[in-house]
């Protein structure tokens, strides 16, 4: 098949989150199953012309109010895919929308205010690029919110004049509701569709206009990022006020499961940690343990379990509960507990406050404010457990990374952690790590002392635990087959 991405964000370009190394990684699995996959990002500032291929020929895109607006067309080869069947990525560059810092916005400007006109602009040009290379996709696969208007386009200006659109089906992939794109209705004009289709396509939202609904109620199928997501998201906790479309559009709505970079993420061949090991040589993984306690200046012992994280400091990522000034319960977990936490993330400056905080005053507690990757690896290659308070989450890369690593999350009982982490059964002494239902400190200081309990009283369960996770398959290959289930499905070709 035919598959084109059309996606705000693809590593090694442009990221900020997810979203970016899911569109490269499914591209490539797509690819290495023999599909002609190519993937359209704009062409942010960030991103180098050098390193590109300018196409001959400016591109004009039609916009309401008769406008047209110009932009250059580069492409590159996607790294990781062989010569034979390449993934062919598309930069749309036009210079007023996406020559700036920033994706979606700055830190003078958290969200630019003409982020409707500028992702609009994006999903029309989609259609320009595919007659430009004569090239017409089976598949238009868009995901999240900045490219949800391109099913819009599809199904309302494009297959009602037949031509060469008219067998394409569209895809929309949900990484996380909670952004979905929503600004003054005004920007409606700049779309060029009828008023009919605000309001038929689903654009209204108490008198806003919804980008993302839009494209839940015009795609031709729906999914997102793992199965006990999608089921969360018809609920009215979790649907951030879009439940009702979700259950309306149920049928053609599903869950598959994210996978991991094993290329990137493998204990056996990772190349940031300072030892590498297996299952069946876990040896490396003690060294790493010392390595990380050394690295953020803890005492150096073997026998105290260490606990993990690295997370962006939010309020998604429950660090109230567990950082909150005077009713978090990181400081009574460090104070009551034999144990070593280590954190690295970033995120709001309350919250970054107080772990600095937390890190001078406590012998146990130690963070970095920031990021690096290899700091990153070596937290999951060297903790004993991970732990992931999470108020949602649509999939979760870290507990799958930490289970790779041997290494146990503890988790709230949430969206794709609920698919990957399986709760210790202290009958039968079987489990992948330790799940708790309510987000509150009282409930994250029990279950961090439920898996301090089971390491020092429970270690042969620990160990067999740790191995049982190593063992489990999060391959983007297994996620590329169901995706590919899924268009068989809406095309009806196999």
């Amino acid at each position: 098949m035919k598959i084109l991405m059309v996606s705000s964000e693809a590593v090694p370009w442009a990221k900020t989150g997810g979203l970016a190394d899911m569109v490269s990684a499914l591209s490539i699995s797509l690819a290495k199953l023999g599909h002609e996959v190519k993937i359209v990002i704009p062409r942010y500032y960030s991103v180098d012309r050098d390193g590109l291929k300018l196409m001959p020929g400016a591109m004009g895109t039609p916009m309401g109010g008769g406008i047209e607006e110009w932009s250059a067309v580069y492409s590159a080869d996607m790294p990781g895919t062989g010569k034979k069947n390449p993934v062919k990525v598309y930069f749309i560059d036009h210079e007023i929308f996406f020559g700036r810092d920033g994706i979606y916005g700055s830190p003078a400007e958290t969200d630019f205010i003409d982020n409707p006109r500028r992702f609009t602009f994006f999903c029309r040009a989609v259609f320009q690029l595919c007659r430009k290379i004569k090239w017409y996709p089976d598949i238009l696969h868009a995901h999240d919110w900045p490219s949800a208007v391109a099913p819009v386009y599809l199904k309302f200006a494009e297959r009602v004049r037949g031509g060469e659109f008219k067998n394409t089906v569209s895809v929309l992939t949900i990484h996380n509701l909670g952004y979905q794109g929503i600004y003054n209705k005004e920007n409606f004009n700049y779309t060029g569709l009828g008023w009919d289709v605000f309001y038929y396509a689903g654009f209204e939202d108490y008198g806003m206009l919804n980008m993302l609904k839009a494209g839940l109620y015009s795609a031709d199928k729906l999914n997102t990022v793992s199965p006990n997501y999608a089921e969360e998201t018809k609920k009215q906790a979790h649907g951030f006020r879009l439940d009702g479309v979700l259950r309306y559009r149920s049928a053609d709505y599903c869950g598959i499961l994210n996978g991991i970079d094993y290329s990137v993420w493998n204990p056996e061949k990772d190349k940031l940690i300072p030892y590498t090991y297996s299952a069946r040589n876990i040896e490396g993984k003690v060294k790493a343990k010392e390595a990380l306690q050394k690295e953020f200046s803890l005492p150096k012992d073997i026998s105290v379990p260490v606990i993990g994280m690295v997370t962006r400091l939010t309020d998604q990522k429950g660090v109230g509960e567990l950082f909150g000034p005077t009713y978090g319960s990181a400081w009574a977990i460090c104070r009551d507990m034999q144990l070593q936490i280590v954190l690295l993330g970033s995120g709001e400056s309350w919250c970054e406050n107080e772990i600095s905080s937390l890190s001078s005053r406590l012998s146990n507690f130690k963070a970095k404010i920031g990021y690096s990757e290899q700091t990153s690896h070596l937290i999951e290659a060297g903790a004993d457990f991970f732990l992931m308070p999470s108020r949602y989450e649509p999939c979760g890369l870290n507990q799958m990374y930490s289970l790779v690593y041997g290494t146990l999350p503890i988790v709230r009982r949430t969206g794709g952690l609920v698919d990957t982490v399986e709760n210790f059964n202290e009958a039968t002494g079987t489990g992948t790590g330790f799940m708790f239902d309510e987000l509150n400190p009282s409930s994250i200081y029990n279950t961090v002392g439920w898996a301090v309990w089971a390491w020092y009283n429970r270690r042969n369960d620990i160990e067999k635990m740790r191995l049982r996770g190593m063992s489990q398959d999060f391959s983007w290959e297994r996620s590329a087959r169901l995706y590919v289930k899924m268009y068989e499905d809406t095309t009806g070709k196999k």
